[in-house]
């Protein structure tokens, strides 16, 4: 009980310390000294009366909003006397992994920077500055030559690296639960089992299951649509985070999804918000990066080739130029188990008062990375609208990805998941493909990685992203892929090579993402 009231005194103070940097807290104090003037609050009662005048004039929700967001993120509360590398990530091994994949990432990074001889940052003359201002909303007409740019790395590069992967502690005498798992990942890893991902969320107050079944008839699945919109109309009137999240995960109208995401993620454009954006538009024209080329080259390579998202090819490299250079990203570092690269000046090698962190935001984009933000440009229009979106779409939820962990929504536990999701309930087809060599995480890595986009139609792909956001977990991913699998599960059996079975699944643009999900899980449970 006193560890307990320990941690969360912990948590509260740490969040406090949080929002006093924010621009909130500015415009509370404001508030709160204007608040004087008025005749209603009085001196021997005024502490409860800014109060009550906080509660009236909805800062008390936008304080409550604030508090939610910062708690979606914050990590799980340690041992005080825990280092700060636990918080990144507990497991040695692990972070001994990141490191390693980090250096390989740099050196690949080096290595091109020295073949082509192109510095990692350089100032833009003034006429390039000017020419790139004038064309900043069509930089997409712009056909710079990249061939000789590669990208650092491809998701296929990272999965060898999972596969590898291993506990010391479980080379010799491993238990035979571990030893029964015939998959790729072999990690002794705790992931969840169907009931358990079926189980009602025991802290929801709605007591919402993870995947809700829709009315089947027609006209009671018309009148669950208008009460359900109905519903989140008045979720959007209330302006509550909770609330929103709450609602989110029965997925949402397609008119209210963006009011609801940026209600959700605490997002609310403020002027200030759009000036900072304006500033990272300013860096961008002042100085040429050398992974300004490869977020070039994976747009060209990913997003303009793609037929729902080609169209939005100047709002990707608005964005992800932008956030190269966006050092508030680095905070996130603090919960992530990977590190900010740094590079030095010239000359100063090693010297640590003569290093910064390169990228400015700390991450280095890979083959793919674009997709990230791509399905977002459907649901907002306004470049520093999307832009804070997406920002906070990765900090929550991206990184985890495409970096090593133990945590459950890490890239690792969610490849553990789908292979024991397969081998538990669909394990003739799991041996089958074993056996031809195709094992199914060489195939549904990369749409993992990628959180599906590009993969499935795009309002398949928003309807799964409310999920994600909604139970704040990206756990469906794996679940999904698992689904894909089971849906394909006649035609994979008859294939005899992993060649034929990536055919098999090479369109999912056709698939309903709800329906496949309910499907495979009340396959699975009766």
């Amino acid at each position: 009980m006193l560890q307990e009231e320990s941690d969360l005194s912990l948590i509260i103070a740490q969040i406090v310390q949080k929002l006093k940097g924010s621009s909130l807290y500015g415009q509370l104090e404001r508030q709160a000294w204007a608040s004087l003037q008025r005749p209603e609050i009085k001196l021997e009662s005024l502490k409860e009366d800014i109060k009550e005048f906080f509660k009236i004039s909805g800062w008390e929700k936008k304080l409550q909003n604030a508090v939610y967001s910062e708690l979606s993120v914050f990590p799980l509360p340690s041992h005080p006397a825990a280092p700060p590398e636990h918080l990144k990530e507990p497991l040695v091994y692990m972070r001994k992994a990141q490191g390693s994949w980090e250096k390989r990432i740099l050196k690949s990074l080096n290595s091109m920077c020295t073949e082509l001889s192109i510095p990692l940052a350089r100032k833009r003359p003034v006429g390039e500055q000017k020419e790139l201002l004038n064309k900043w909303n069509e930089m997409g007409t712009d056909e710079p030559d990249l061939s000789l740019f590669r990208p650092v790395y491809a998701p296929k590069d990272f999965l060898e690296v999972l596969i590898n992967l291993r506990n010391p502690n479980y080379e010799n005498g491993d238990s035979l639960s571990f030893r029964t798992h015939l998959g790729l990942i072999q990690v002794p890893l705790k992931v969840k089992d169907i009931p358990e991902l079926l189980r009602c969320d025991e802290q929801s107050s709605a007591n919402v299951p993870m995947i809700t079944l829709p009315p089947s008839t027609k006209s009671f699945s018309e009148l669950f649509e208008n009460e359900h919109v109905r519903i989140g109309q008045k979720v959007l009137a209330e302006q509550d985070s909770a609330a929103a999240q709450q609602y989110i995960r029965q997925g949402s109208p397609t008119a209210l999804r963006a009011e609801l995401w940026a209600l959700i993620l605490n997002i609310s454009s403020q002027p200030e918000d759009i000036l900072y954006y304006e500033q990272l538009k300013t860096n961008v024209i002042q100085h040429d990066l050398l992974v300004d080329s490869l977020i070039y080259k994976d747009v060209k390579l990913t997003a303009s080739n793609d037929d729902y998202y080609f169209v939005f090819e100047d709002y990707l490299y608005q964005v992800l130029l932008c956030f190269s250079r966006d050092t508030s990203v680095l905070d996130h570092f603090a919960y992530n188990s990977a590190s900010p690269p740094k590079s030095y000046i010239r000359g100063k090698l090693g010297l640590e008062e003569y290093a910064v962190f390169y990228p400015p935001n700390g991450v280095i984009p890979f083959h793919g990375f674009s997709m990230y933000v791509a399905p977002l440009c459907f649901l907002y229009h306004e470049p520093s609208k999307l832009y804070q979106i997406f920002r906070e779409m990765y900090v929550r939820f991206f990184f985890r990805l495409h970096s090593i962990s133990s945590h459950p929504s890490g890239i690792v536990s969610l490849c553990l998941l789908f292979e024991t999701l397969l081998q538990t309930y669909l394990p003739q087809l799991f041996y089958h493909l074993r056996e031809i060599g195709a094992q199914p995480l060489r195939i549904s890595f990369k749409w993992m990685v990628r959180a599906f986009s590009g993969y499935l139609a795009t309002d398949q792909l928003l309807l799964l992203w409310d999920r994600i956001l909604g139970y704040n977990s990206l756990e469906i991913l794996a679940v999904l892929a698992a689904a894909v699998f089971a849906f394909r599960a006649v035609n994979l059996m008859e294939v005899t090579s992993l060649a034929a079975a990536e055919a098999v699944l090479a369109d999912l643009s056709t698939l309903k993402v709800m329906p496949l999900l309910q499907i495979f899980l009340f396959a699975t449970v009766t």
